[in-house]
């Protein structure tokens, strides 16, 4: 049996202005590799795993995945082999981008499948034929979401959070806020900001795992779309890592801070509230990002 103990998250002050006091829950700081919410993710599931004696993590992503740098992570820490299949076979011919080279790195081997047979195995959860290659591997879904997933994400929240009339957090496929809805108060309103140009399914996923109603969703900071952005965020990135020398980037946690602030100022919040925002994490990005886009964060 392998021992996973993760610490409560640091809460950390970033704004006390106009009668609205914001809070950051630093889950970013919860280890050095795994890292936010994906460590979250991956706890019980690492512990099923090798309560039923796999030997191998087997998960799906694309190049720049958070889940897929984060289980080539928990392989190398917890002594499981790693298999990464990742989206575009083009990529197989190309240099490894920072994300890929350091799984790999990690141990995880890649393998690059065609975008159209990535789309229809993932959409369609039809994994037999990857399953019956690697038998004794451990399924994880692209993202990492699962009941099991969600039961860690639960444990985000502890009693120092009960005090907060909202909490917040970045969205990709909703299991991290469904755990958070699980585990909070009922006089706490969940705000989920979604990364996702198209997030219509997002509010199926939560209600699959959560009978929690007190949230919204919030689709107005996108930016365009899944890693889409403007100047006036990397803008705002910037100046937010200056200022409070906590690193966030532009993928999940730029586009929820952008989105808390934006609100702040147009008065979404009565007086005297208390919000308190989660940072997931998500920091080995940044190097994809900047690989990417010229190192501009």
């Amino acid at each position: 049996m392998i021992d996973i103990k993760i610490p409560n998250a640091l809460i950390q002050n970033i704004y006390n202005q106009d009668n609205v006091l914001l809070d950051v829950l630093r889950e970013d700081l919860n280890h050095p590799l795994i890292q936010g919410n994906k460590f979250r993710k991956l706890k019980y599931n690492l512990l099923k795993a090798k309560e039923m004696q796999k030997d191998t993590l087997l998960t799906f992503g694309g190049a720049y995945s958070n889940h897929i740098h984060a289980t080539a992570a928990a392989g190398k820490v917890f002594g499981f082999k790693t298999i990464g299949i990742i989206r575009g076979d083009e990529l197989a011919n190309k240099p490894l981008n920072p994300t890929l080279r350091e799984a790999q790195e990690m141990g995880m081997q890649l393998k690059f499948i065609k975008r159209e047979k990535y789309r229809e195995m993932t959409q369609n959860n039809s994994f037999d034929e990857v399953q019956a290659l690697e038998p004794q591997a451990y399924l994880l879904p692209e993202g990492g979401t699962n009941a099991l997933a969600v039961k860690g994400c639960e444990e985000i929240l502890y009693n120092a959070t009960k005090s907060y009339d909202y909490i917040t957090v970045p969205i990709g496929t909703a299991g991290t806020m469904s755990g958070i809805m699980n585990a909070a108060g009922s006089h706490q309103k969940i705000l989920g900001f979604s990364a996702l140009k198209n997030s219509d399914f997002l509010r199926k996923t939560i209600n699959s795992y959560t009978s929690n109603e007190h949230y919204e969703i919030i689709n107005a900071y996108h930016f365009g779309g899944y890693a889409k952005f403007t100047d006036d965020l990397i803008k705002f990135v910037n100046n937010f890592n200056a200022k409070t020398q906590i690193p966030i980037e532009p993928i999940y946690t730029g586009k929820m801070f952008y989105g808390l602030f934006d609100l702040v100022e147009n008065h979404y919040f009565s007086q005297n509230s208390k919000i308190l925002a989660i940072h997931t994490g998500g920091l080995q990005g940044i190097k994809g990002f900047n690989n990417t886009h010229g190192n501009i964060i």
